[in-house]
């Protein structure tokens, strides 16, 4: 899949329609990718999300949740918090 829109910082749209929200101690990892970059959605077992999106060009990952979702408060701090 590729970005379809990216173009608030912690949303991104895919291709097949698909908006997913990223997690906020990921979004550094973004900044890398461009609108060709080509990402897989996977399932991941984390306190804090349900899916990664990765990038094949440099395996680099993000967690993330469908935009419609709520992050888990206390996980995502803790997870920040744990650096």
């Amino acid at each position: 899949m590729k970005i379809r829109k990216h173009s608030e910082s912690h949303l991104v749209e895919l291709d097949d329609g698909s908006k997913w929200q990223i997690f906020p101690g990921d979004l550094d990892v973004t900044l890398n990718w461009q609108p060709d970059t080509e990402l897989n959605l996977v399932r991941i077992a984390n306190d804090a999300s349900s899916h990664a999106l990765v990038s094949e060009s440099d395996n680099s990952r993000v967690r993330v949740l469908p935009q419609d979702e709520n992050w888990p408060v206390k996980e995502v701090k803790n997870t920040l918090k744990d650096g």
